[in-house]
């Protein structure tokens, strides 16, 4: 991977570790699931689109509306109510655990809809050693109560779609202006996700610790990640890509622990090594050559307009 796809690869994987503590906080505060995806979606969706209109980049999308739609399902409007109906039930931390068989969803779809995803050799090793310290870092912390198996099985689904949303930005939406497609992705998501805030609302006002919860997660865990993500995708492809989801419950474990008490098994260290291991064998396990990024850089830069990086503010 280029230094441009490690440095989104960073941002984007702290930024969607701390929604796991927002949505905890949220739901606890007794705010519907469906309620806290639509809100985070709107929220998004307007920092996005301040930009967007202003850089002359929403025309790109004509054409592209079906698949806007079909990423906006599999990405935002399935799993995030989900995400958020399962932490009703589980915790935070073993939220983001069991969101991390994302790449493992991605290999197994690569079977059939992508040869260039499929892993093997050094990237399988990464593969399996990423999961292996994802159960270490947790350990089985499922019980058997139906509550929390329910929880999970809901988690696990939503993790089936964040596996195939990259896959579909990057067959149909690439070479897209991120900022438009993750806007229209945003405003479809909006309103595919209104029925559920108008028939789920809140019994009360949401308490000032909700509110602030929900601001953080529509302005600073949406929007900005959903356009790095997609650079992301562009730059280093869906398999790679998705692999965040090994280092998101490095973040979520610590801010489960310090914000919310709680507290992972004795492989959390080994754990938490394994993972970024994993997610660097993944990725190719090497280093990016001054060479090879130079070369890369200039390719973008010849194919954006104006010059400027895509996706770029």
């Amino acid at each position: 991977m280029s230094a441009r796809a490690w440095v989104a690869f960073a941002v984007v994987s702290v930024l969607w570790g701390i929604p796991y503590l927002l949505i905890k906080v949220a739901v606890d505060e007794g705010v519907p699931p469906g309620f806290v995806a639509w809100v985070r979606v709107v929220l998004g969706a307007v920092a996005l689109l301040v930009f967007a209109p202003r850089a002359g980049v929403l025309g790109v999308l004509r054409g592209r509306t079906r698949w806007v739609g079909v990423f906006a399902l599999s990405e935002i409007v399935v799993p995030f109510p989900l995400i958020a109906i399962g932490e009703q039930h589980v915790s935070s931390s073993l939220t983001a655990v069991l969101i991390a068989a994302a790449p493992l969803f991605v290999a197994l779809l690569a079977l059939r809809f992508d040869a260039s995803e499929r892993v093997r050799g050094r990237r399988l090793a990464g593969l399996v050693i990423g999961l292996a310290g994802v159960v270490a870092l947790m350990g089985v912390d499922v019980a058997g109560r139906a509550a929390e198996l329910f929880g999970a099985l809901a988690i696990l689904t939503a993790a089936l779609f964040y596996a195939t949303g990259p896959m579909v930005l990057k067959r149909h939406l690439s070479g897209v202006d991120s900022r438009a497609s993750m806007g229209a992705t945003l405003i479809v998501a909006s309103l595919l996700l209104s029925p559920a805030a108008v028939l789920t609302p809140p019994a009360t006002m949401p308490t000032p610790p909700a509110i602030a919860a929900l601001l953080v997660l529509g302005l600073l865990c949406t929007a900005a990640p959903l356009v790095l993500y997609s650079v992301l995708i562009a730059e280093a492809g869906a398999g790679r890509a998705v692999l965040i989801t090994y280092v998101n419950p490095v973040v979520a474990v610590a801010l489960g622990m310090v914000v919310l008490g709680e507290r992972p098994g004795v492989g959390a260290i080994p754990g938490s090594v394994l993972i970024l291991v994993g997610s660097w064998l993944s990725g190719g396990g090497r280093l990016p050559s001054r060479r090879r990024e130079t070369g890369r850089v200039a390719d973008a830069l010849d194919a954006t307009p104006g010059g400027a990086p895509p996706g770029g503010a």
